[in-house]
């Protein structure tokens, strides 16, 4: 234990550049191989570092379709409200490889957007707004129309 720490407080002082590690030796069969260092044989050690590869290369796999999935979305955005497109987004989906579509959650999101949209754009939509409406404002609003119409025409016409 005692050896682990003059170690690790000698490679310390070595990283602050002090050169406190030109005196070590190789005291009590201390060795430089990684390996060993860890309390692993070679074969394990050589082992472990490609899972760890393994695991890098999956995790920015993952991170790159994420990024690449809202840069999709961000894309469909600007398609609805027609934006301008932003090249970094496009650059994005195709580095994960074009075939990147919406998360399923997100695409079920807006085919119900899509759905509402095409409802308040058919005439059935309009139809249920007008019911929505009030008909007493409504049936004002006619009469003051009525009222008004009705007023003008008797002024420019003597006969009436």
């Amino acid at each position: 234990m005692a050896f682990l720490m003059k170690n690790m407080i000698s490679n310390q002082v070595k990283n602050l550049g002090f050169g406190g590690g030109s005196e070590e030796k190789k005291e009590e069969g201390g060795t430089s191989d990684p390996a060993a260092a860890r309390g692993m044989t070679r074969e394990e050690y050589e082992e472990y570092q490609k899972q760890m590869i393994e695991e890098k290369m999956e995790r920015d796999a993952a991170f790159t379709q994420k990024k690449a999935e809202r840069a999709c979305l961000r894309v469909h955005l600007r398609e609805k409200y027609r934006l301008p497109k932003s090249e970094m987004d496009e650059n994005q989906i195709q580095m994960a490889g074009d075939d990147v579509d919406l998360p399923e959650d997100l695409r079920k999101m807006v085919d119900e957007d899509q759905e509402e949209e095409e409802d308040k754009d058919s005439i059935l939509g309009q139809i249920q707004n007008l019911q929505n409406m009030d008909l007493d404002t409504i049936k004002e609003k006619a009469q003051a129309t009525f009222t008004e119409i009705k007023q003008t025409a008797e002024q420019k016409c003597s006969v009436m």
